[in-house]
């Protein structure tokens, strides 16, 4: 890979990078449990990797920040292991590192999210961090874009943790996150409130995962595999791709300040 990714580079390398860099990618993750087959690091690293090939896609007009490696979890505080944010505090985080990028002249920032439970939170950060300080900011999930390769590959009802999709998009970026030997389908608590809860209801709420799921993971791992990752992954790093140039060959878009009566 060839991208601008500052955990590996000297000061005066980034001085140089930041002449044609007009973005920075900031991935964004989380520290919780995925069932017995994978690790709880998952969200982060894989959301650490996919921001690293867009950044290759898209050299020399990108820069990689550190991530963020825990994110908004509290659904999965009763499973050992995991740490979670409040969501003001990842919100206080990110105002930090975009303050700090602002300093360095970066005046476009996107929120790479590789954890459903951060979407909410990230909105608002774009929301009031593009007003506050007049830097774009944007977010967008890992490999949502994918729609083509889901739909061909992905036949469970129920997925999106630990599943055959997250398993699958593992074993191509980062196979290490992944114990071959002890995938389960997920344990699913049938009957409970959490079904009425779902995204695509009338009404959605918080709900415990346990109440949804025995063994922390729902779908069906044990049929995931490195192919299906990789149409996943290509397909949605193709998706990103256009749609950050898109961004980039457009002024910067910043909303007003707003003023108070």
């Amino acid at each position: 890979m060839n991208g601008f990714v500052l955990t590996e580079m000297t000061w005066p390398e980034v001085e140089e990078a930041l002449k044609t860099a007009r973005m920075a990618i900031i991935p964004v993750g989380a520290h919780e449990q995925h069932g017995p087959h994978m690790k709880e690091s998952c969200d982060a690293v894989l959301a650490t990797e996919m921001a690293k090939r867009l950044a290759t896609a898209l050299h020399p007009d990108v820069v990689v920040t550190p991530t963020v490696n825990m994110g908004i979890s509290p659904h999965h505080m009763n499973f050992p292991g995991t740490i979670s944010l409040r969501p003001e505090t990842l919100l206080a985080l990110l105002r930090d590192m975009v303050e700090s990028l602002k300093r360095h002249g970066i005046t476009r920032v996107l929120f790479l999210n590789g954890h459903g439970g951060n979407q909410s939170t990230l909105g608002l950060a774009c929301t009031s961090l593009t007003q506050e300080l007049g830097v774009a900011c944007y977010f967008a999930k890992t490999t949502a874009a994918a729609k083509t390769a889901m739909k061909e590959h992905i036949h469970s009802t129920l997925y999106g943790h630990s599943c055959e999709r997250e398993v699958s998009e593992a074993y191509y970026l980062a196979p290490h996150l992944v114990h071959p030997d002890r995938l389960e389908k997920g344990d699913i608590v049938t009957g409970g409130r959490w079904e009425g809860l779902r995204p695509g209801n009338p009404i959605q709420g918080f709900y415990h995962y346990e109440e949804m799921t025995r063994n922390g993971c729902i779908g069906d791992a044990t049929q995931a595999s490195y192919e299906i990752g990789q149409a996943i992954v290509e397909e949605a790093l193709e998706g990103l791709t256009t749609a950050v140039r898109e961004i980039l060959a457009e002024p910067v878009q910043t909303a007003a300040p707003v003023e108070l009566a």
